[in-house]
């Protein structure tokens, strides 16, 4: 039981991953006016970068976690 949600959140986690990765490239293609993007996808990516960029140390280790979470998924 608990490996099959593990492996649906695992394939929830990929599939937002991709969802994510086709909204960038929409977006650089046809501008930021993407009308079924709903938002700014490569503006919030780079406030994310920035703000753990300005952490120092915290955005250093919360990048080490995300990446590990990622790599695990």
């Amino acid at each position: 039981m608990l490996n099959s949600a593990k492996n649906f959140l695992r394939e929830v986690v990929q599939l937002g991953l991709l969802l994510i990765a086709v909204a960038v490239v929409l977006q650089v293609i046809f501008g930021s006016a993407v009308p079924f993007v709903g938002g700014d996808i490569v503006g919030n990516l780079t406030g994310i970068i920035t703000s753990l960029g300005d952490g120092g140390l915290v955005g250093l280790i919360s990048v080490g976690i995300i990446l590990y979470l990622l790599d695990r998924a």
